[in-house]
């Protein structure tokens, strides 16, 4: 049999060039897919892996939190606060907020009260216009110190009131609706942490799980969407850049809400109050410290 020089040449490079390791294969593999992050990375204008790895991680917590697992917002903020930093992190997060509340207004659409949703909502828009307003002069650690202080308090009188019921007629008073949503509005202004506040109030009035859970999330549809122009036009912490940060997250917010939905199906009510309360008191603290 005669070769033809291309055969020939084939021959000569099967011989010279044998099928590539395993281990070379996933060192390949691994060289594309680091440069490729690297690339999508540059393209989002991140600093480095880490802050993908924050997104990602806050974006997952906040579906959690959104699905009705509350307190959880909490332990967002200080995970994007510590890689993007304190200021921009807070218009870095109200996007993905937003994408969380309308999940929740989706689902519970047909629990929310919608008495308390419009008793606490102007308060709440008082509280974040004050927020926006003082926000640039008063510390950061000031605004964490005052929170702390004010859910830890809250939480100690939800404890008490869970053994001394108050008289529901005192419940049924506009004034702690009004305090409650001035104070959810100034603390989720200036750092996202209005959830405490409002779990406090709202357990304060004793609604079944899925009516607590349908009215905050309306609450919190609503008072983010207040929020949205403030940080673009005032503060300049939402921008083009942050939007398209947070819209790779969608996905993932996605993905930890639908895993909420089925911790929170199994939890009794008695019990998904006092992990309301647990949790809550936890990020508090946790917060009082950071």
């Amino acid at each position: 049999m005669v070769r033809t020089p291309l055969k020939t040449l084939l021959l000569a490079s099967n011989i010279a060039w044998p099928i590539p390791s395993g281990r070379l294969v996933c060192r390949l593999i691994r060289f594309w897919i680091f440069h490729r992050v690297q690339e999508f990375m540059s393209w989002l204008q991140l600093d480095g892996s880490h802050q993908l790895y924050a997104l990602f991680g806050a974006a997952f917590i906040m579906g959690l939190a959104k699905s009705g697992i509350k307190g959880l917002t909490m332990l967002a903020v200080p995970l994007l606060a510590l890689n993007f930093g304190a200021k921009a992190s807070t218009g870095l997060l109200v996007p993905i907020l937003l994408a969380g509340d309308i999940l929740a207004v989706i689902y519970y659409r047909r629990s929310a009260n919608w008495k308390y949703v419009f008793r606490l909502i102007p308060a709440a828009v008082i509280g974040v216009v004050v927020a926006v307003v003082v926000g640039d002069w008063v510390n950061e650690r000031t605004f964490q110190l005052i929170v702390s202080i004010v859910v830890l308090l809250s939480l100690g009188l939800i404890i008490y009131l869970e053994r001394y019921p108050l008289d529901p007629k005192i419940t049924q008073n506009r004034l702690p609706a009004f305090i409650a949503g001035l104070a959810g509005g100034f603390t989720t202004m200036i750092g996202n942490v209005g959830g405490p506040v409002m779990n406090v109030f709202l357990l304060s009035m004793r609604l079944p799980k899925l009516e607590f859970l349908g009215t905050a999330a309306y609450f919190f549809l609503l008072i983010n969407i207040v929020k949205f122009p403030f940080h673009y036009f005032i503060w300049n912490t939402v921008s083009a850049r942050t939007l398209l940060q947070d819209l790779i997250t969608f996905p993932v917010i996605a993905i930890g809400f639908f895993i909420g939905i089925q911790i929170v199906k199994r939890i009794p009510e008695r019990e998904f109050r006092y992990l309301v309360i647990v949790v809550t008191a936890v990020v508090a603290v946790r917060l009082l410290l950071s």
